[in-house]
């Protein structure tokens, strides 16, 4: 009678593990979702430059009383300009900043002055310092901000369709009704 070696064992139960890690892994909360080591500590400082003809964004806005959101944009970012329209309806309903990142000033300007301007305030970040201590990877990303200059979150995309209703809303919700 031939013995079979306990060896022969070894890939089924290697692709067993693999198998339950693979399906942890996809039972995660968001998978798609990036986390934030900014959220819960102040926000860090801003950029203390600004578009011609716009109001500077400062260190104090961001600590004035009520809910506000800090969005990092470019006009050569496509979804940037997808996006758009929500934070200009955004602002009709709080202060709604933004970091101009890696821009062309003129091509920025242009932009703010064909599509409009939701900033009540602008900085500007023509090297992406600002946005390093932000955490931010690549525009658009919105940054929901307390009266106390502490960030309650952080949303990676644009706020458009389904990932706003379904994700950033709720969000901006929560810290509205902790006001």
């Amino acid at each position: 009678m031939a013995r079979i070696s306990p060896l022969v064992a070894l890939p089924p139960l290697a692709f067993a593990a693999l198998a339950g890690m693979f399906l942890w892994g996809m039972g995660r909360d968001d998978p798609n979702e990036l986390p934030s080591a900014m959220v819960g500590r102040q926000a860090p400082p801003v950029p203390q430059t600004t578009l011609p003809g716009k109001t500077q964004l400062t260190d104090d806005m961001l600590r004035q009383p009520g809910v506000k959101l800090v969005n990092f944009w470019a006009s050569w970012c496509p979804p940037c300009r997808a996006e758009h329209p929500t934070l200009t309806e955004l602002a009709k309903q709080m202060p709604v900043y933004g970091v101009d990142l890696r821009d062309v000033e003129a091509n920025a300007l242009a932009f703010l002055t064909q599509d409009g301007d939701p900033f009540a305030a602008i900085a500007t970040d023509p090297k992406g310092r600002g946005a390093i201590d932000w955490g931010v990877t690549a525009p658009p990303e919105t940054f929901i901000v307390d009266g106390e200059g502490r960030i309650l979150y952080r949303f990676a995309g644009p706020l458009v369709r389904e990932d706003y209703t379904n994700r950033f809303l709720p969000e901006l919700e929560k810290a509205r009704a902790a006001e």
